[in-house]
């Protein structure tokens, strides 16, 4: 059976479980939600970030990898009451804090685990171990027709959960994940430049394909460039992870920005040094911007608010057809979400190059 449920970003998708996280603990809804989507998509990185961000234990739990007494617990014999009774499993929260049960590969599972799991969704409980108040039940898994191993849900499991059908976005994943997860800047660059190669994994299906392009795989890639200098044994690497065909067209923009950005040495040089520093192509003013926002602390945000406010009227880029005042206003847009997240938005207000640059937008009729 499809999904029949609304197509969301994964940023979508933790704002509607963000505003059930407000309603259970205000009392107004206690829900459990499902989450569909393609194996890669961000499901996980969704249910951690909502850990994260509410403040709550994540406990998760694996449905392909238990059996369904292993959400019963262990029988034991009181021999005073002379009644068999259960110790309660670890893997169900008992904790007067927030927490999360996140059961992934709910569709994946034995179809023989499903009743065990209809009370944990809707009564909340597994036999007589009751989840306290403050848990909130999040599940995951990929459909049928993904590809993946899936059965269909029955309804008797359906109807227990709120369901969202979790679709990869380059622009949410790139603003949402990319920069507070730290992703190399060329990958993040890549993916700005060729959005369409963020998910593909229908197109591989259809081309009978093993390998597909996924948010999971492109943050790989990105550990990889962190992680393997060798050009040569990296691009093996990351063909096995998103292709050969995608691979090699990433090794072309990761040459042409590792000749020409340098970020380092920018955050280091005075502003009348920088001005030859700059990259004179797309892809290298893309990763420039990430790069930038991705590196910057609290003792270099002076010099990163210059870079970004000098990027906007710099002749030599206007000179090769750059659009360097739209980047400098998106740059702009991550480095002040950055600051404000660390609490550092006070060096905006002290910058005298972001004071010229506002001015100049004002002046310009631009908010």
């Amino acid at each position: 059976m499809s999904v029949n449920a609304t197509t969301v970003s994964a940023g979508e998708a933790l704002g509607v479980l963000m505003a059930g996280w407000a309603a259970q603990k205000a009392g107004n809804l206690t829900a459990s939600w499902m989450l569909h989507g393609r194996p890669g998509v961000g499901k996980t990185e969704v249910v951690q970030s909502l850990a994260h961000k509410i403040g709550a234990e994540l406990y998760d739990l694996r449905l392909t990898t238990i059996e369904p007494q292993d959400l019963r617990g262990l029988p034991y014999f009181d021999h005073a009451r002379a009644k068999t009774v259960w110790y309660r499993p670890e893997d169900l929260p008992d904790t007067d804090a927030p927490a999360i049960l996140f059961l992934d590969e709910l569709t994946a599972a034995a179809p023989a685990l499903q009743p065990t799991v209809y009370g944990l969704l809707q009564e909340r409980r597994v036999g007589r171990h009751r989840l306290p108040a403050n848990v909130m039940i999040v599940a995951a898994g990929n459909r049928v027709e993904d590809g993946a191993i899936a059965y269909d849900m029955g309804t008797a499991l359906s109807d227990r959960l709120i369901h969202m059908i979790v679709q990869a976005s380059a622009d949410d994943w790139l603003t949402q994940y990319a920069v507070p997860a730290g992703i190399h800047p060329t990958v993040a660059a890549f993916i700005r430049t060729r959005p369409d190669l963020l998910e593909t994994t229908e197109a591989s299906l259809r081309r009978g394909q093993m390998i597909a392009c996924t948010p999971r795989s492109w943050t790989r890639v990105s550990q990889i460039m962190f992680s393997v200098p060798d050009r040569a044994l990296r691009q093996v690497m990351i063909a096995g992870t998103v292709g050969t065909a995608p691979a090699a067209e990433f090794a072309l923009l990761a040459d042409e920005i590792a000749a020409t950005v340098n970020i380092d040495q920018m955050l280091a040089s005075t502003r009348a040094e920088r001005q030859d520093l700059y990259p004179t192509s797309l892809h290298g003013l893309t990763a420039l911007v990430y790069g930038l926002v991705g590196a910057v602390r609290q003792d270099t945000l002076p010099a990163a608010i210059e870079i970004l406010a000098d990027m906007r009227g710099l002749a030599r880029l206007s000179q090769h057809g750059l659009p360097g005042s739209e980047l400098a206003s998106f740059g702009f847009e991550l480095l002040i979400a950055r600051a404000l997240e660390n609490g550092w938005q006070e060096a905006f207000a002290h910058s005298d190059a972001y004071a010229a640059y506002a001015a100049e937008r004002r002046a310009a009729g631009l908010p």
